[in-house]
């Protein structure tokens, strides 16, 4: 497997092993996953979605525990933008993790983490940083200073919106809230309002922070109006509301920028998936305006965690951005982002392409059934948006054409072919 393969069967998906496995995942794991999967079965009409089991991956491709190789058009959720099993990170966390594996925090850092947060500074033009372990982790923090910052409690989020599943990304969450938000919202206090995404919004003056993913990810892969981000900027600029732009998923390159939101720069900005090439790492990143507001530790910092900022994980982080330089992922994911959509948007029954660069997502009728019928050609893919009315296409930057144009051919059978 060399990480440009195209598909390899060698059973039914899933093969026997994955579902040994699954078994054994369902006697000790929470069971909410696996009913879970049985609601998508009935909402599909199949008798069996049980998922792959993942052995190996390297670049975009993943082997199961059966041996069949498939091309991963997720990026494991968006984390392996530089391919899963880069040589370069893999060998970033061997030599740390060889080291120093663990530091301690806010009470004493170490040098990867100091490199890390210069590095990240130098490279999004934001002063100062906070670490976490997660994308909920950097929305916290962002929320919480900015509640620091303006002295206001209100945070104004959107329709469609993802932020995480923890209790103060919850709270703002706006991406089916049924199923997510509503059966802890008497834990979740009653601080934010939400918009429609792209519309108009109320007064800003009594908000700390507007939330916003300058695109939606799990929402649909959406972008606003031409324009509507920048005058969301200036109403919340006019009466001293903090913006926080949450490019977790849409950060790093994969839009085919840097940044999504380009030289649009927000009081707080949230990264995450794709910054640690595989290990957990988040952060948070403020101007000085905003973050200096915490003021200067006074022997306690009053917000930290156990592993903040990590040492293999800040070395694996520093790894990523010097490949996404190095290697000019984000010119990549433009052009070859460019050349997929189209080539995605020229396959009949597919009815729009949505989102840009490598963050795209292909509006069709029963995605949810094209998804599995993916899989079974060996494609992985998820479905996106609050309906499931898009596959959400998310590859490694690094994917080969060659896997690109079977993505294409694949998806094409696939709509064709009866349930």
């Amino acid at each position: 497997m060399t990480g440009d393969d195209l598909p390899l069967l060698r059973t039914a998906v899933p093969g026997p092993a994955s579902r040994a496995w699954v078994d054994r995942l369902a006697r000790h794991e929470c069971p909410a996953i696996t009913a879970r999967r049985a609601r998508r079965a009935v909402s599909i009409g199949a008798a069996d979605t049980d998922p792959i089991v993942w052995d190996e991956a390297v670049g975009a491709n993943v082997r199961d525990a059966d041996g069949n190789v498939f091309v991963d058009l997720c990026a494991g959720f968006g984390v392996a933008s530089v391919g899963h099993r880069h040589p370069a990170i893999v060998a970033a966390g061997q030599a740390q993790l060889a080291r120093l594996p663990h530091a301690m925090g806010d009470a004493f850092p170490d040098l990867r983490r100091i490199e890390l947060l210069e590095r990240l500074c130098a490279v999004t033009g934001m002063d100062r940083v906070i670490f976490g372990t997660s994308g909920s982790d950097a929305v916290e923090a962002a929320l919480k200073t900015a509640r620091v910052a303006t002295g206001r409690g209100r945070v104004l989020a959107f329709t469609g919106g993802y932020h995480g599943l923890a209790a103060a990304s919850l709270a703002a969450l706006g991406y089916h809230v049924h199923a997510f938000r509503e059966p802890f919202a008497d834990m979740l206090g009653h601080h934010v309002d939400h918009v429609a995404f792209g519309g108009d919004w109320p007064d800003l003056t009594p908000y700390a922070a507007v939330l916003v993913e300058p695109i939606q990810g799990r929402g649909g892969m959406r972008e606003p109006p031409a324009g509507w981000l920048e005058r969301l900027h200036a109403a919340a600029r006019a009466v001293g509301t903090l913006v926080i732009h949450d490019e977790i998923y849409s950060g790093l390159g994969r839009s085919g920028a840097l940044l999504a939101a380009g030289a649009l720069r927000p009081d707080l900005l949230c990264l995450g998936k794709a910054l640690g090439g595989g290990f957990p790492i988040s952060a948070c990143l403020g101007t000085s305006a905003a973050m200096d507001a915490w003021g200067a530790s006074t022997g306690e910092a009053i917000h930290t965690q156990t592993f903040l900022g990590n040492p293999v994980g800040c070395a694996m982080a520093l790894g990523v951005l010097e490949v996404i330089e190095r290697e000019q992922l984000v010119a990549r994911a433009a052009t070859e982002g460019a050349w997929f959509a189209a080539a995605l948007a020229n396959v009949p029954g597919v009815r729009a392409i949505s989102g840009r660069g490598m963050m795209l997502g292909v509006h069709l009728d029963d995605s949810l059934g094209v998804t599995r019928k993916m899989l079974d050609r060996g494609y992985i893919v998820l479905p996106c948006g609050e309906r499931a009315e898009a596959l959400g296409l998310t590859p490694p930057l690094t994917i080969a054409r060659a896997q690109l144009e079977g993505a294409v051919t694949a998806l094409a059978a696939c709509i064709g072919s009866p349930a």
